[in-house]
C-alpha cells in the first residue's frame, strides 16, 4: 500500500530518466509563477518553463515541458537545459 502523505516522483527527458523516488514537495517554474505541489495536491495539468525545479531542496535546471500530478503522484517531462 502506499503512503499517501509523500509524493512519488519521476522527472523523464526525452533521452533519460532523470530523477525516481518519493519527496515531501516538489516545487516548479510554471507558465503563470513558480508552484509548490505537496501531498494531496489536486489533479494539475500545467506546462513549465525554463527554470529551476526543486525536489525536497535538490535543484535541477530545467528547459520548458508539462507536469502532470495525481493522487500524490508527480510526473514531469522536460527538454534539459540547451
Amino acid at each position: 500500500m502506499r503512503d499517501k502523505s509523500i509524493l512519488d516522483i519521476r522527472v523523464l527527458t526525452p533521452e533519460r530518466l532523470v530523477f525516481q523516488g518519493k519527496a515531501e514537495s516538489v516545487v516548479l517554474p510554471g507558465e503563470r509563477g513558480v508552484f509548490e505541489i505537496q501531498p494531496h495536491h489536486k489533479r494539475l495539468l500545467s506546462r513549465l518553463i525554463h527554470g529551476r525545479m526543486i525536489i525536497d531542496g535538490q535543484k535541477f535546471e530545467i528547459s520548458r515541458g508539462v507536469v502532470k500530478v495525481g493522487l500524490n503522484e508527480v510526473i514531469v517531462i522536460v527538454e534539459e537545459p540547451g
